[in-house]
């Protein structure tokens, strides 16, 4: 039987923070979300450089054009996305913010760091708000980090797709719940097609589990946004946590997570059993 240490890692995605037709933070998404977080939840949350980008353009009329735009939006997103969540989450819980890299999943000792660090928000009531640290990330030392370390180690964590990062998590503090939130209701057998929604693969074990996880990555192609990752992606990276024993949900986040997590929610569910 499988023993847990936190009781759900969540992540949404920019496509599901923002209002397209406003293009702004879709603040009653965000609201309704915020307020079912308590301590022993985990929340990584995609949207810091969209936000940035989309504030800077309502104070400038005009957008950034040049190679370090995405690090000046991220940077002024953060403050924005995390000033939303503070407005709703319960007053009662902390609020912290842990921006992460990919050497907190790649090195044994900030990886402990990390977990001792999350574990114990939920001991002191408060609520971690996890987010990739763009603002000073620089893409070709990232790149180039990631391939000096693929020469020394046969995994390498990239971490730069929140959906690995909330993944990795899920596997660092054990959670018995994984959600991943997105704009559609889950992983489909046909793409764009939410009539071929695969509401659940499962296995008698791991090894079973993850045999159909695979078998399901052939079928999935696109995503949701240029430069995402998509479905494919997706399965990849919740592999292990699900054959540790944690729950993953892939849902729409237009739901609830308490309308997911009882299954009143379309979603695809992925677990052992």
């Amino acid at each position: 039987m499988a023993t847990f240490d936190t009781e759900l890692v969540g992540k949404i995605g920019s496509m599901a923070l923002i209002d397209r037709e406003d293009c702004m933070i879709d603040y009653t998404r965000v609201a309704r979300l915020s307020r079912e977080l308590r301590p022993g939840y985990i929340w990584v949350s995609s949207g810091a450089t969209e936000i940035g980008r989309l504030d800077y353009l309502s104070r400038n009329g005009k957008e950034l054009s040049d190679e370090q735009a995405k690090t000046d939006y991220a940077a002024q997103g953060q403050a924005i996305l995390m000033q939303t969540y503070r407005q709703f989450i319960d007053p009662k819980w902390s609020v912290r913010q842990v921006l992460v890299e990919h050497q907190h999943f790649n090195d044994e000792k900030k990886s402990e760091h990390l977990k001792s660090l999350l574990l114990r928000c939920r001991d002191q009531n408060a609520i971690p708000i996890v987010n990739y640290n763009d603002a000073v990330s620089n893409e070709e030392n990232r790149r180039l980090e990631i391939l000096a370390l693929a020469h020394e180690r046969t995994r390498v964590f990239e971490c730069v797709d929140n959906d690995e990062t909330a993944a990795r998590i899920a596997c660092l503090v054990r959670a018995r719940v994984l959600l991943i939130l997105t704009s559609v209701f889950g992983i489909y057998a046909e793409p764009d097609n939410p009539s071929t929604l695969i509401p659940r693969i499962s296995g008698k074990d791991a090894y079973e589990l993850l045999e159909n996880i695979e078998s399901l990555k052939k079928c999935c192609v696109g995503s949701s946004r240029a430069g995402a990752n998509g479905a494919r992606a997706k399965l990849e990276y919740v592999k292990e946590a699900a054959a540790q024993g944690t729950t993953v949900y892939i849902a729409s986040a237009a739901y609830s997570i308490s309308e997911i997590l009882s299954e009143r929610a379309p979603s695809t569910k992925i677990c052992i059993g």
